[in-house]
């Protein structure tokens, strides 16, 4: 409204000056409108602080640092050299390689295997006399050794822990847990005599009922993990196969509960 009185104004004072002077007021006055016009057209258009707020995204957080891979492998097994990190040709992945014979060096998961012992509707579940999770109940369970298989290594471990000759009846979860380079294998197993007790490695040993599992005293989240998927499937009737990754999250503890996220859960 201020611009139309402007420009009425301007031309009442163009018609009272000279024939030559009035054209050159009226050319400055056109130009300076297509100024202010152009100026309104670039102005961003004005928001009320409600759309403001319901529109305005938080900035993106920046991107995790990316995990430099350390190798534990420091020195060359077969010469005795130091190892250094590089990419061998056609890999992708850094490797532990020798400084002075040039071999590769090679780290892949650790295979646990364990058992789920059941008898009269309770498991049978060990008290850990060593570190880590001294203390903590876990099922009897350790690593697999160069010669056996999975479900000899776990016979072998339950009766190592609890002094328990079991019958292998059926894998019941294979976990993956990328981040320690861990894979487990729990098998169902039943004693083939009431008979247990601690071992080296176990402070007690004792059969739970299902409701009595001290899942608040359990010694790692796989161990949490497979007595949660099977006290479901007890419950509903039906005991099925599972496979799942367990991504533990850094700088937490093992056993800690809000620790590690379940992904990829598969079940048969």
């Amino acid at each position: 409204m201020l611009l139309v009185r402007s420009h009425h104004l301007l031309l009442h004072h163009a018609a009272r000056l000279s024939p030559r002077a009035a054209p050159r007021l009226l050319l400055l006055h056109h130009h300076h409108r297509h100024r202010h016009r152009a100026a309104v057209r670039l102005r961003p258009p004005r928001m009320s602080s409600s759309s403001a707020s319901s529109n305005t995204s938080s900035p993106a957080p920046s991107p995790p640092a990316p995990v430099v891979p350390k190798s534990k492998i420091r020195f060359c097994p077969s010469c005795g050299s130091p190892t250094k990190l590089a990419i061998p040709d056609g890999d992708e992945k850094m490797r532990a390689v020798c400084s002075s014979c040039g071999r590769v060096h090679y780290e892949n998961p650790k295979m646990v295997v364990g058992c789920l012992v059941e008898h009269d509707n309770k498991v049978l579940l060990c008290r850990r006399k060593i570190e880590p999770a001294y203390g903590l109940w876990t099922l009897p369970a350790g690593y697999l050794e160069v010669g056996e298989s999975a479900a000899e290594g776990a016979s072998r471990e339950t009766l190592e822990e609890a002094c328990a000759d079991v019958d292998i009846l059926s894998p019941f979860a294979q976990l993956d847990i990328p981040l320690i380079g861990q894979s487990y294998i729990i098998f169902r197993a039943r004693l083939k005599t009431p008979n247990f007790s601690p071992g080296p490695e176990s402070l007690e040993c004792a059969l739970f009922a299902l409701d009595d599992i001290p899942f608040d005293s359990l010694a790692f989240s796989s161990i949490i993990v497979t007595l949660r998927m099977y006290l479901e499937d007890v419950k509903s009737g039906n005991i099925k196969f599972h496979y799942c990754t367990i991504n533990k999250r850094l700088g937490t503890g093992a056993s800690d509960l809000r620790s590690f996220d379940i992904d990829n859960h598969l079940s048969v």
